[in-house]
């Protein structure tokens, strides 16, 4: 029986978590899986054939030691998935820019910003809009992240400390919802729709979203095969989140390649496509 381990966190009590969904289908094509947390010193990492980052939804507390870890795994022979130069690249939303850059459609940002009374109100006439988005450019589970329309002072404490990036309030998020788009090595799975509760912006479970499945547009599945196209080679997991904008298009959120929820439960054979995409991946390499 080979062994992959799923890297977590210390605790999910809080957060909401199917990736015990896979285990099973893992275990069929002959994988032990072992979740074991990222902050768990000294792990033997070259008894594991891969480590998959999964729920290290704290990340974003520690993230040079996150990093540390990481590499101490990709030194191994354990394969890191996703890769450690993706994750690196991922883990701080300034690789927007770079999408952006590519010709991907993104929600407006303004960046390298200092968070000011005055600075505050260009940001809403630079977007022509009342409502703007303040979240760090290294976050997981929209911590730190608000919705605001006036200069709030009580957060002049916390941003001169983080970088951080300011946009324009999508109310597509609220009407609508936000897509989330699933890939498994390269592979489209499934969709999702993540709407807010009643009164907050926040689409996460952890502050009462909703959660549904859904059949994909041929419009969203366009936008997200862009977005998929960026990457090079196909990556184990990726999710694409999209919102829909004032001109009926997509714009993209989030670029997910570190430790996304893959919301298996939302579709019944989505568990088995990673599963066998995982094998997949893993035969390939193995067989170089």
């Amino acid at each position: 029986m080979r062994r992959v381990c799923f890297l977590s966190m210390d605790s999910l009590d809080g957060y909401v978590s199917d990736d015990e969904l896979a285990v099973r289908p893992l275990d069929v094509l002959g994988w032990q899986v072992v979740t074991l947390s990222w902050r768990q010193l000294q792990v033997p990492w070259d008894e594991f054939e891969a480590v998959v980052i999964r729920t290290t939804w704290d990340y974003q507390n520690d993230p040079e030691a996150f990093l540390s870890v990481l590499a101490e795994i990709d030194a191994s022979r354990a394969t890191l998935a996703n890769p450690l130069p993706v994750v690196r690249w991922n883990l701080d939303k300034r690789y927007l820019r770079e999408v952006e850059r590519r010709g991907l459609a993104v929600v407006p940002t303004i960046w390298d910003a200092s968070y000011t009374a005055a600075e505050f109100r260009s940001w809403q006439e630079h977007f022509a809009c009342g409502e703007l988005i303040i979240k760090p450019t290294v976050s997981a589970t929209a911590q730190d992240t608000y919705r605001l329309r006036d200069f709030d002072p009580a957060l002049a404490d916390i941003f001169p400390a983080k970088p951080f990036l300011v946009q324009p309030f999508m109310p597509n998020i609220v009407a609508e919802g936000e897509y989330s788009l699933f890939y498994f090595a390269g592979d489209y799975s499934h969709a999702i729709v993540k709407s807010p509760k009643t009164g907050d912006f926040r689409v996460q479970e952890e502050h009462g979203g909703n959660i549904r499945s859904v059949t994909a547009s041929d419009e969203l599945l366009a936008a997200g095969q862009r977005a998929i196209e960026l990457i090079s080679p196909p990556l184990l997991y990726a999710r694409v989140d999209f919102v829909r904008t004032a001109e009926d298009n997509f714009a993209l959120m989030e670029l997910e390649l570190t430790e996304p929820a893959l919301y298996f439960r939302m579709d019944a054979a989505a568990a088995e496509r990673f599963a066998a995409a995982f094998d997949r991946v893993m035969t390939l390499r193995e067989s170089k």
